[in-house]
């Protein structure tokens, strides 16, 4: 009897396993998701979904609500109002596991309790798929993640003594090798220089291109403009416009906003949108 359960629980575990979305698909949706802080509120009845396929970026002034958005979608976030569906279902609908498997959470501070490796850190990542056919990629999976977020050469150094910037790479590297059909990427970008900073919004674009919902909260208007499909700009917990770079990161808008002048114009040689804050 106990090998027919544990073929039971095989065969149940397997059943369960997320398929990839479609294309366009809705892999997460906020519905008029409220949340306070004390007694401000944070995030103000804000209707978000995220699209397989697509990279939409979350920008807007400090304490706009970006990264708290990013939590309700997470999970990770007790709301006042509202709900949030992953694939289709309530999260309370989910177990940890259930969501482990259909979303990957990078959050902007990176730190490990023991003196891990980096790969052993990388390695976490695959922790969803245990006991699951799928666990059969464990390697080839966190060699391609460490490869594409070039961190191999420091693969056997303790986590905590590598500096901000690698270890906000092996952070990604864990979310890669997690291989979700939904990336949620908080500030992702915020502790490297300029290469590694270009290759973190490639590879987040190469996973939109194979089917993943992307979504990252950025700083920087003119990297959400050259990377996002969309772009939510949010102000005082609210969505004030979410669309395609060219139709929401307007002067206007922009200005009114981050409460200072900007502008926006197509660079004079490769015609990519430009968005800079108006100097002197």
């Amino acid at each position: 009897m106990s090998g027919l359960r544990d073929l039971a629980t095989v065969f149940t575990r397997v059943r369960d396993l997320p398929e990839p979305p479609e294309p366009g698909a809705v892999t997460l949706r906020a519905r008029k998701v409220s949340a306070t802080r004390g007694d401000r509120t944070v995030l103000d009845g804000v209707d978000f979904p995220v699209v397989a396929g697509q990279i939409v970026a979350l920008v807007g002034p400090n304490g706009a609500g970006k990264s708290t958005l990013l939590a309700a979608l997470a999970g990770e976030l007790e709301l006042s109002g509202g709900s949030v569906e992953l694939d289709g279902h309530a999260l309370t609908h989910w177990t940890h596991l259930d969501m482990a498997r259909r979303r990957a959470v990078l959050p902007q501070s990176h730190t490990v309790g023991f003196p891990f490796s980096a790969r052993e850190v990388v390695a976490m990542g695959r922790s969803p798929w245990a006991h699951t056919p799928r666990q059969d990629e464990d390697h080839t999976i966190i060699a391609a993640a460490m490869a594409a977020t070039d961190v191999e050469h420091f693969a056997a150094r303790p986590f905590p003594a590598l500096s901000g910037g690698e270890r906000a790479r092996v952070a990604l590297a864990r979310v890669l090798a997690q291989d979700t059909a939904t990336l949620l990427l908080d500030e992702p970008t915020a502790a490297l220089d300029l290469g590694h900073q270009e290759q973190v919004l490639r590879l987040a674009r190469d996973r939109a291109a194979a089917g993943a919902a992307v979504v990252v909260v950025l700083h920087d208007l003119g990297v959400a403009a050259a990377y996002a499909d969309r772009v939510a700009v949010l102000e005082a917990g609210r969505i004030a416009a979410d669309g395609p770079p060219r139709e929401i990161l307007t002067p206007e808008l922009l200005s009114r906003v981050y409460q200072h002048p900007v502008d926006v114009f197509d660079h004079p040689v490769t015609g990519a949108q430009l968005v800079l804050p108006v100097r002197g």
